[in-house]
């Protein structure tokens, strides 16, 4: 009996041991693909070898493709999305809608294989369903081999030819590409306007096209003696041999693969002192040549400051090139528009850079938690730029875009799918405003101590993971040792708001009771900063219940009175300072302004000496 007892318990721990092992699992993609594009016709054909590792517990019986180019045909679902939704992409409006045979986007499959077998497969609008020939069974792999063809659309949404500062061709989202199947299920979203999510993988991609074309994009250059364009440090073009050049790039531990091509690109190079060596593509001229030069310096001063504060960049190389139709992330690359000021082309390539933490290293799914990746890259941009450029108060926009929204009556709770918010502006405004301010908020809730080294703890614990959003509140739980649940629950999930207040200060001989409200739902610790008459200053905080613990002080220059908890059901709160209230000169609620508070106007209240 007891030999059987030992038995289930070694084999209960096994079964519980093998789901904690397989509950994180990550699938696995490589490609290798071998194209050609025409520029003469806009057209792309080649063939595309994947090598798919189910890394799950599932046994599959179907994969999924995501064809992204079909959404640039009239009638599309990103069509009908931007002509009937209320604040419409002014890039897109109803341009999709107009395009002619030769301008449309398409991809179509010329024949497919699974481990040298045909298999069918259906198209509904940019997903493609494959129905296997035989079940992918866990912890097993297979081989699918595609022949495609493509039509590269004229520029409208992120990829395309022809951009309107005359770029080529911008080929991003320009492959068939394998879904992501996590233990969610599969992610198969039709493309209607917004974010992507990849599978982790190696890319081995050669392009042939034209002579006279220069190409920058994701991963390492193999053969640039080949092309006749060696990446010189001195960006001086050599003789191009003639003929049809292949260019052959190799990328490893990426979701996606994007590039862009045009005949006019100059070519610089950095290299960031312990940081990649990064390339430039831009078309020289007097909108571009003096800022991209400039921005060459202000790019290594931002992967300096990523890399200090956040974490450092594993991989060798980046790219920053002119293309798309506006700032979009890539791995190991970003294409953003080139002609704007200075400040606006550091600005675009601090955010996009930035993603290379949240959206290329531990690439989150920013379809299903935009705020997850868009949030946390202006959150970092926002900080880097108020060092290169000496701004102050670099979230303030943040903060304001979202009291606006608030004004507004449009608001909607952020954890939604990007393309399924009700206007343009929510989203956008959930995704980066408020994504922005739950991290500087969340300082206030643990203290910047410890949220920098969360956010480092973060970066290094989850990358290459595909991280949600409870793996990062968790990282800043054992960070801080506080509870922070409640705080992401009500920012992501709900739409309530904060609102604090003073509502009394009584006089009690040599005493003063300082009485506040909780306005808003939004329960929140406080910091009451007390200025006396003398000039002299004090910080009483309250903590709250939900927190189950303290937050260091952050200002050892000041005195910090703790207090008991306010229990968050509580509408109001009395404390008592012990001096009489014509010592008091003024009370303030948040004096760092970290608290989006939505109304600051009951957050002070001055005193003069005489009392009240």
């Amino acid at each position: 009996m007891l030999r059987i007892f030992s038995f289930l318990i070694l084999a209960t721990f096994k079964y519980t041991t093998s789901l904690a092992q397989d509950f994180r699992w990550q699938q696995r993609a490589e490609y290798t693909m071998d194209v050609r594009l025409d520029v003469k016709t806009h057209q792309v054909s080649g063939t595309q070898k994947l090598v798919y590792y189910n890394n799950s517990p599932d046994t599959l019986h179907k994969v999924y493709y995501h064809l992204y180019f079909n959404a640039f045909q009239p009638g599309s679902m990103m069509d009908v999305r931007s002509r009937t939704i209320a604040d419409p992409d002014a890039r897109v409006t109803d341009r999709i809608s107009k395009l002619k045979e030769d301008e449309i986007g398409y991809q179509k499959i010329q024949s497919l294989k699974q481990d040298g077998k045909d298999i069918n497969y259906h198209v509904e609008g940019t997903v493609m369903e494959v129905m296997l020939s035989k079940p992918i069974l866990p912890k097993s792999k297979t081989t699918f081999d595609m022949k495609f063809e493509s039509q590269v659309p004229l520029q409208i949404r992120r990829s395309g030819r022809n951009s309107r500062e005359g770029i080529a061709y911008s080929m991003t989202q320009w492959y068939p590409k394998l879904a992501e199947y996590d233990f969610q299920g599969w992610h198969a979203y039709q493309y209607v306007a917004r974010e992507f999510h990849g599978v982790w993988g190696d890319f081995d991609v050669k392009i042939t096209l034209d002579p006279t074309y220069i190409i920058g994009g994701t991963g390492k250059l193999q053969n640039a003696d080949k092309v006749g364009y060696g990446y010189e440090k001195s960006g001086t073009k050599v003789n191009r041999p003639s003929g049809d050049l292949t260019w052959h790039f190799i990328a490893k531990n990426v979701i996606d693969f994007a590039w862009a091509a045009d005949p006019d690109y100059a070519h610089e190079i950095i290299q960031v002192a312990d940081g990649p060596e990064v390339h430039f593509f831009y078309q020289p001229g007097e909108k571009t040549t003096e800022n991209w030069t400039k921005l060459k310096d202000y790019t290594a001063q931002h992967f300096t400051f990523m890399n200090k504060n956040f974490g450092k960049y594993p991989y060798d190389v980046y790219s920053v090139i002119q293309g798309g139709d506006g700032g979009m992330e890539y791995p190991m690359c970003t294409l953003i528009t080139g002609e704007r000021s200075l400040n606006s082309l550091v600005g675009v390539m601090a955010h996009e850079v930035a993603h290379s933490w949240y959206q290329a290293v531990l690439a989150s799914n920013e379809s299903l938690y935009a705020w997850f990746d868009e949030g946390y890259a202006d959150f970092a941009t926002n900080e880097s730029m108020a060092v290169m450029l000496g701004e102050k108060n670099p979230h303030e926009r943040s903060y304001n875009g979202y009291f606006s929204l608030v004004k507004s009556g449009l608001q909607e709770p952020m954890n939604q799918h990007a393309d399924h918010f009700t206007t343009n502006r929510a989203y956008g405004t959930s995704a980066y405003n408020m994504g922005t301010v739950f991290l500087h908020q969340l300082k206030y809730i643990i203290g910047e101590e410890n949220f920098y080294k969360g956010m480092r703890r973060y970066y290094n614990t989850w990358k290459f993971r595909h991280p949600e959003p409870i793996d990062f509140i968790r990282i800043m739980e054992k960070t801080s040792g506080l509870q922070l649940k409640w705080y992401m629950s009500y920012w992501i999930n709900t739409t309530k708001r904060i609102d604090y207040g003073i509502k009394n200060v009584l006089s009690d001989n040599n005493s003063t009771t300082v009485v506040l409200e909780r306005v808003g739902e939004f329960p929140m610790p406080i910091d009451l900063l007390v200025t006396y008459t003398d000039g002299t200053k004090e910080i009483f905080y309250i903590p709250l219940n939900e927190t189950l613990g303290n937050k260091p002080a952050e200002d050892t220059s000041l005195i910090r009175v703790e207090q008991e908890t306010w229990f968050w059901v509580n509408p109001t709160y009395s404390l008592r300072i012990n001096k009489p209230v014509k010592s008091i000169a003024k009370l303030e609620i948040d004096p760092t302004l970290r608290l989006a508070d939505i109304d600051r106007k009951n957050n002070i209240i001055e005193l003069n000496q005489a009392g009240r």
